[in-house]
């Protein structure tokens, strides 16, 4: 077996496995929401929303790993080095934009900036005559 086909598996096993990390992802976020949903236990739909996309963004890591394996070890052209790029760059700005929507602050954002910009904003300014 010639190390373009064995990378060639590696990228599809990795391919598979971001699939599959989606779909256990999808099937665990609506069975743990359902269960909160028949206990009543708060919160549900902010909790499906990060579980959900805590499971997409995994999916996507990986997914993005096996292009980038298949493309530059298997076939490095320059065509499949911009398709490759294209696809990165799509799926960055949806792991970017489930960062925002799951944590509600950027990637690039420090914890707690969002909750101190808030608290930032809250505060009245003070009141000179």
């Amino acid at each position: 077996m010639e190390f373009g086909s064995v990378i060639s598996i590696v990228g599809e096993v990795i391919d598979i496995l971001g699939v599959i990390a989606i779909v256990v992802g999808v099937l665990y976020a609506i069975f743990d929401a359902a269960l909160r949903g028949l206990r009543r236990v708060s919160p549900v739909y902010t909790r499906f929303k990060r579980v959900l996309g805590r499971a997409i963004l995994l999916g996507l890591e990986l997914l993005v790993a096996a292009d980038i394996i298949k493309t530059v070890a298997v076939t490095p052209t320059l065509d499949s080095v911009v398709v490759l790029a294209i696809i990165v760059l799509i799926r960055t700005f949806l792991s970017w934009s489930l960062e925002l929507e799951i944590s509600g602050r950027w990637p690039w954002q420090k914890r707690g900036a969002s909750a101190a910009s808030d608290a930032d904003a809250d505060a009245s300014p003070p009141i000179t005559r």
